[in-house]
């Protein structure tokens, strides 16, 4: 009886209007429905045409355009190499190539090193900022205004105009050539503060945490059990931007690891230019070894991000 009353009660409030509903149920459920009306009356009967298709397809292109040619230009032989309209063509010696660039990169010693900094500050930044972030987003205390600002002041900076103090720094602590002076600058980011604070502040209701207070919770505890899981999908997504921020990172390692370039693929491919002849081949070869892993990320991880994207967006 209480299931089909239940259902008569949802019959009604669809067909009731916005004002009589905000009267009876109240402006929350009012708004909610007014919502779900738009959204209904707005994807009701809409299905892709085939200018959403051409666009899709020009944008599908544009972005595989560039690994079809590195690939191609990868597969010719070293001798021959052609650019181009010419080198669109595949040629059949990406195999040979790829185990050149393989060697000359000492790819399992690059792969360990640059698993290591993307991953060790990919967990540090999702840590510190979602702490940061829970920090300026839900607690009261002095100055937090003027800290949040200078924090996010920090990001208008140059990384070169850091790379100075940062090179001093690094090799008085004798940490040049060491793979730790690429981890411990990128802990944190300005970036993933501002990121998880603005999240926070909506995502994370007061009550939850006023709720965990009145249950004996302390302060560290509260942000573990609560705010971190709230903070899960806008987390998850700071993680895959920070991995693939560090994976790609250049500048900085090409500096201060010195003779030890071959600890991170990105550095590890750059130098398989030559002095006095540069071999194009072998260098795409180590492009397409670099990128690689970062593809199988999205192959595996594709429909987890898109979730955790969508579960962010919808929040509240």
């Amino acid at each position: 009886m209480k299931h089909t009353m239940g259902l008569s009660s949802e019959s009604e409030k669809r067909d009731m209007g916005v004002p009589a509903m905000e009267q009876i149920y109240g402006k929350g459920v009012a708004r909610a429905a007014s919502r779900r009306r738009k959204l209904d009356m707005t994807s009701e009967g809409r299905t892709p045409r085939w200018g959403s298709y051409l666009i899709l397809t020009l944008a599908i292109l544009i972005f595989v355009f560039p690994l079809y040619y590195a690939v191609s230009i990868a597969s010719q032989d070293s001798t021959t190499t052609q650019y181009g309209v010419a080198a669109l063509k595949p040629g059949g010696s990406l195999l040979r190539n790829i185990g050149r660039a393989f060697g000359a990169m000492q790819f399992w010693n690059a792969l360990g090193g640059t698993l290591l900094v993307a991953i060790v500050v990919s967990i540090s930044t999702v840590l510190f900022s979602t702490l940061a972030g829970y920090s300026f987003a839900k607690l009261r205390f002095r100055g937090k205004g003027f800290l949040f600002v200078f924090v996010i002041g920090t990001m208008t900076i140059p990384q070169q105009l850091s790379v100075v103090p940062l090179y001093i720094m690094a090799n008085k602590a004798g940490l040049f050539g060491s793979i730790w002076a690429v981890i411990i600058p990128a802990l944190v980011s300005a970036f993933g503060v501002f990121w998880m604070t603005q999240y926070l502040q909506d995502a994370l209701p007061y009550e939850l945490i006023e709720a965990a207070r009145v249950d004996g919770a302390s302060m560290i505890r509260t942000f573990w059990s609560v705010a971190l899981p709230a903070a899960r999908p806008a987390a998850s997504m700071l993680f895959l931007f920070t991995f693939i921020a560090q994976w790609t990172n250049y500048f900085w390692p090409m500096i201060v690891l010195g003779p030890n370039k071959n600890s991170m693929l990105i550095v590890a491919a750059a130098n398989l230019k030559g002095a006095y002849f540069t071999d194009y081949t072998i260098i795409m070869a180590g492009v397409i070894l670099t990128t690689f892993p970062l593809v199988l990320l999205f192959v595996f991880a594709g429909r987890q991000l898109v979730s955790g994207i969508m579960a962010g967006a919808v929040k509240g």
